[in-house]
């Protein structure tokens, strides 16, 4: 089952465009550059440490929320983004959730390319500091950006979904703050095999007419299945004994009754950062997985470290600064 959301089956984004529209995008990246290095100077934007998760969450008005029903904090992953669908409804706009995203820049979002396949930019936006989507009194109000870019990996394959991921580049920088932060990323060459990790996102509880999207953010304690074990355990199940996991993908989970469901495509995998307490690289992207929760089959996730070198790439294409995802300890100084 993909974890997708209410994604339909209109023509893939193909990302091509005219050359006059490039020249537009490529002057209005760097006077976004400019900008951002402006508010950083100006102390518009807070200089926070990309991955550090808020364990305790902060205070809330809701003392029910718990960690029984699996239920994050409130701002206990900073980094969750929402990506929402824009459709009309009679005579007003509606905003439709389309699946998660992860914040690796103040102006730019990580996020699964089946996601956002059949998509153009002005028919999504982003909602950051999101926790609960039905309630008005959490303690910062969320913040919406609408999308000027969505650039999917150019070997995304939307029949097995090798290379599922997509960056979206926003129309203004968000506010950094406790609750609205980056995510780490990992080196190129780095594993995480046999770690404990946490996914989260607002997918349904459960497959089938019985399932519900959740109105709470929720989180799993999942372990990363060495590649080995994972490709045999998914040859047990429809897929037969001759399936061969693709290179872009990593796995975790296989623990009955854990798991992401339909609905948290694009969403984060992080795991924790050696020798780093409370910080987290994000190791995977939620893409695709055999029904959801069954025990010995994991889910499998699009492996951030391999297209490290691709993100950085994109960024560097449009003057952006890739030192808000670098964790402190590379020494990575967050000056432009």
């Amino acid at each position: 089952m993909i974890r997708e959301s209410m994604v339909n089956s209109a023509a893939v984004f193909s990302g091509h465009r005219s050359s006059s529209t490039s020249a537009m995008l490529a002057l209005y990246w760097k006077l976004q550059a400019l900008c951002l290095a402006l508010a950083l100077l100006g102390g518009e934007l807070a200089a926070q440490e990309c991955g550090l998760r808020n364990e305790d969450g902060f205070i809330f008005p809701d003392t029910s929320v718990t960690d029984s029903d699996g239920s994050s904090r409130y701002g206990e992953f900073p980094w969750m983004v929402v990506v929402l669908k824009l459709e009309k409804a009679l005579d007003r706009n509606i905003n439709l959730y389309q699946c998660g995203g992860s914040l690796i820049h103040p102006a730019v979002v990580l996020t699964a390319a089946h996601c956002v396949r059949a998509r153009n930019p002005w028919e999504l936006k982003v909602r950051v500091g999101e926790w609960d989507t039905q309630s008005r009194d959490e303690i910062y109000d969320h913040q919406d950006r609408s999308i000027v870019e969505v650039v999917m990996h150019a070997d995304f394959n939307e029949t097995n979904l090798w290379n599922d991921v997509a960056l979206l580049f926003l129309d203004s920088p968000v506010e950094l703050m406790d609750t609205v932060s980056t995510i780490c990323l990992p080196p190129v060459d780095h594993t995480f095999d046999l770690s404990r990790c946490f996914a989260s996102g607002w997918g349904k509880d459960k497959l089938g007419p019985q399932g519900a999207y959740q109105l709470i953010l929720k989180k799993v304690e999942l372990p990363v299945v060495p590649r080995d074990r994972c490709q045999a355990e998914l040859r047990t199940t429809r897929l037969g004994p001759l399936f061969e996991l693709h290179t872009s993908f990593i796995c975790a989970g296989g623990e009955q009754g854990r798991d992401t469901c339909k609905g948290d495509g694009g969403s984060p995998l992080i795991c924790p950062i050696p020798g780093s307490e409370g910080y987290y690289y994000q190791a995977g992207i939620v893409a695709w997985g055999i029904g959801c929760g069954e025990g010995g089959v994991p889910g499998v996730y699009a492996n951030v470290a391999m297209f490290r070198g691709w993100i950085d790439d994109q960024l560097r294409q449009r003057n952006m600064n890739h030192s808000y995802y670098l964790h402190p300890s590379i020494g990575a100084k967050k000056s432009s």
